[in-house]
């Protein structure tokens, strides 16, 4: 006869062979709980420090002095002079973090002096300049004028957060600062190819390529473009520009852009007439009164910080 199978002995055998099993279970569970606080404390750790080292890193930047300026720009613009058909940059030592710049002279002699405020994303500087472009040329190549351009970043707001204008400003300053000599014809590329308000205008990309188009191909400039090497002098001269005295004028500050003077005078006349533009030029160099050459036509960009 067969022994039964449900014995004391063997149900003893299950009911310890279970409280072993809940044993282990309940131990491996402790186990598992003390690992995930473990980790959930890590992670916080590591999360508040990655935060702070964020927040570190921000205040750094934002309390970080301002950067030395180009070089030949100690005016906060690059002078342009001319003979024989050549251009050729006026040299000055770059601009010390923070300094005061040194004004351009003031015009003498029979060479009037043209000296033109704008921002890469204002299209009425857009419109000024392709109207303009030829003759400012020929004048400054062949000494007949003098040319300062003085580049600010103050639509950066018109550009989907892509802060166009500081970044062309500074495309313009690396031409300035390591090719001087090509910087006209790097300004006359850039509103060739100006892009329109509020997009995004030219990656860093696009602007290397642009610049090396237009004949500046010192192999520093890509990197100093991509770099943004001259941003911090772009905020500061437009900072300067919107809230001092217009050298060598009778301006308080920049209202709107284009700003053009001709030996100091204001030009306010059509942006879109190249004839208008010289016969201003004429009669100031004349120092026959100018009058008004305003035809409705006049335009600019109201210089308001960008936030």
């Amino acid at each position: 006869m067969t022994p039964p199978t449900d014995s004391p002995a063997s149900k003893k055998e299950r009911r310890e062979a279970a409280r072993e099993k809940a044993r282990i279970t309940r131990e491996a569970e402790a186990r598992r709980r003390r690992r995930n606080k473990w980790l959930l404390q890590g992670g916080l750790v590591v999360g508040v420090v990655a935060v702070l080292a964020i927040v570190a890193l921000v205040i750094t930047q934002s309390i970080k002095p301002a950067g030395p300026g180009p070089a030949n720009m100690a005016s906060d613009g690059l002078v342009l002079e001319g003979s024989n058909g050549a251009v050729t940059a006026v040299p000055s030592g770059a601009l010390a973090a923070d300094a005061t710049p040194t004004p351009a002279p003031s015009a003498t002699g029979d060479v009037p002096s043209i000296v033109v405020y704008l921002d890469y994303m204002c299209p009425f500087c857009g419109q000024f300049d392709t109207t303009n472009a030829q003759q400012l040329d020929e004048a400054v190549s062949s000494g007949a004028a003098t040319l300062a351009i003085h580049p600010i970043g103050f639509l950066d707001n018109a550009s989907q957060g892509s802060r166009y204008s500081t970044r062309a400003a500074n495309a313009f300053a690396c031409v300035a600062n390591h090719e001087p000599d090509k910087a006209l014809d790097v300004n006359t590329a850039l509103f060739a190819q100006q892009p329109e308000e509020n997009t995004r205008g030219l990656t860093n990309d696009e602007l290397v390529t642009l610049v090396q188009g237009a004949g500046a191909t010192d192999e520093q400039i890509p990197s100093c473009i991509k770099g943004g090497d001259f941003e911090d002098w772009v905020a500061s001269a437009t900072q300067r520009a919107l809230n001092d005295p217009i050298p060598n004028s009778s301006l308080d500050k920049l209202a709107s852009t284009p700003l053009v003077l001709v030996n100091g005078q204001q030009y306010q006349g059509s942006l879109t007439d190249a004839s208008t533009f010289a016969q201003f030029v004429a009669e100031v160099q004349n120092g026959a009164p100018t009058g008004d050459t305003s035809t409705g036509e006049t335009g600019g960009s109201t210089a308001t910080p960008t936030p």
